[in-house]
This record gives C-alpha cells, sequence and structure tokens, in this order.
C-alpha cells in the first residue's frame, strides 16, 4: 500500500505544480484553493508513504515523478519546449525512479 501512496503522492504533486500556473501569483482564489488542497494532500500521501519506504527512496521518487509529469504537461499544455536533450533528461530521471524502485 506505501508505493501506491507514494504514486498518489506524486501525482498530486504534478496537480499542485501545474495548478501554481493557474493561481495566478496566489491572486485567483479557487485554483489557489485548489492548489493547497493538492498540495496538503500530497504531504499526506508522502508521510503514508514514509512510514514503510525508506525516506530518501520516497523523496527522491516523489519528486521524480513530480518533475517528470509537470514537465511533460509543461510541454502539453502550455507549449513549453520538447527538445531531446530535455525528453533524454526526463527520460534519465525515469530510469532513476525505476532504479529506486528495485533496489
Amino acid at each position: 500500500m506505501a508505493w501506491i501512496y507514494l504514486l498518489i503522492a506524486g501525482c498530486l504533486e504534478i496537480g499542485w505544480a501545474i495548478g501554481l500556473k493557474y493561481t495566478d501569483g496566489w491572486s485567483r482564489f479557487w485554483p489557489s484553493l485548489a492548489t493547497i488542497v493538492t498540495m496538503v494532500a500530497s504531504f499526506y500521501c508522502l508521510a503514508l508513504a514514509v512510514k514503510e519506504i525508506p525516506i530518501g527512496t520516497s523523496y527522491a521518487i516523489w519528486t521524480g515523478i513530480g518533475a517528470v509529469g509537470t514537465a511533460t504537461l509543461g510541454i502539453v499544455l502550455f507549449a513549453e519546449p520538447a527538445s531531446a536533450t530535455r525528453i533524454a533528461c526526463m527520460g534519465l530521471i525515469v530510469a532513476g525512479i525505476v532504479g529506486l524502485k528495485l533496489a
């Protein structure tokens, strides 16, 4: 169950990171509220995961999921650059996540 909590925490991290874009510097109430709720939920799920998974592994995987997911959605939603170097670096992060899961 801890790995499921960690996956949910990572997905929620993507949600709040993307949500920051929509808060317009915290000046829009509903996007700001949704972002804060998503942040709290992400941290809560991470806290549940670290009960069973080492903190170093949990944190690295949580941030890795967040980084790759946010970068991917940045490309899709906000027309951010999708250069080969950027995609390759995201692949390296995914490789690190898989390596930590297997270790």
